[in-house]
């Protein structure tokens, strides 16, 4: 059996949750901050795969501004495809696509603005165009890679991976609150699963991951050691025997939690689970 490196974090916020969710197949009500979470996502997994046309079309003796233009142009145009695909979904919660736009360019104007000094400053070192530069840029950016290990049992979507020439960096995109200090323990658990993948894939040490809190413009360095990597074994050994179990975990001992939990209502009817765990052992 293998499960979703997201398993892991779900299990860990609330175990009773991902119980009803994968075994009694419960499905969440949507939500506007995991819209607008999914928006970024798709935003920001569209421009790194502009990012070889980008570095492929720029010409001999471009000037800075005239790299940040093109991804300027490149973004700005993505963006709002993106929120025009959805519109329908960002509606249905009254909110206006202008008031979207400006929020997320905030963020995606400042992205621009790192890569095209990356490019700037590599093509000043090295004097390469085209193809060549391409070929040549470190670091490059990977999107939305899929692992699957048969070893590990573990399958994991990778937002963002900086291919350098000596070691990859795993790289979460996150919405919403980040921590006074360092990270949130799930995206912790997250970004050392990916660790684990990646090195199985490319026989590499993953020694570092980073998380990029979108909404606070921030990015979050961690080292990862052996014991996070312990720690991972242990939690994927726990999620498969929830999976397997037919026994309802606990209620989660935040009840904080439970209050913006869509599926609260059925997790607190015992009559439902009796039910739904009937059908279940039918089959």
């Amino acid at each position: 059996m293998k499960i979703h490196v997201s398993m892991l974090s779900s299990y860990l916020y609330c175990p009773r949750k991902l119980f009803l969710q994968q075994v009694l197949a419960l499905e969440e009500l949507p939500k506007e901050s995991i819209l607008l979470g999914t928006l970024r996502h798709e935003v920001y997994n569209s421009i790194n795969k502009q990012e070889e046309k980008i570095a492929v079309s720029i010409a001999e003796n471009s000037d800075y501004n005239k790299i940040l233009s093109s991804y300027i142009k490149k973004y700005s145009k993505t963006l709002r495809e993106k929120i025009i695909k959805n519109s329908i979904k960002l509606k249905a919660f009254n909110l206006k696509l202008a008031d979207i736009f400006k929020d997320v360019w905030g963020t995606l104007s400042l992205e621009a603005e790192s890569r095209a000094k990356n490019i700037f400053n590599f093509v000043q070192q090295h004097n390469i165009y085209g193809k060549e530069l391409w070929e040549k840029l470190t670091p490059k950016i990977v999107s939305e890679l899929r692992i699957d290990s048969e070893t590990l049992e573990l399958i994991g979507i990778i937002d963002r991976i900086e291919m350098h020439e000596n070691n990859y960096i795993p790289i979460e995109l996150k919405t919403g609150k980040a921590p006074k200090e360092g990270i949130w323990h799930s995206h912790r658990i997250q970004l050392a699963a990916y660790a684990l993948l990646l090195e199985e894939k490319f026989q590499k040490p993953i020694n570092k991951a980073m998380v990029y809190y979108l909404d606070a413009r921030e990015i979050r360095q961690i080292t990862i050691n052996p014991f996070m990597k312990d720690e991972i074994m242990d939690l994927i050994n726990k999620v498969k025997e929830l999976l397997k179990s037919h026994y309802v975990p606990a209620y989660c001992e935040n009840r904080n939690k439970c209050a913006g939990c869509s599926l609260k209502e059925t997790c607190y009817s015992d009559e439902t689970i009796t039910v739904l765990l009937s059908e279940i052992n039918k089959n």
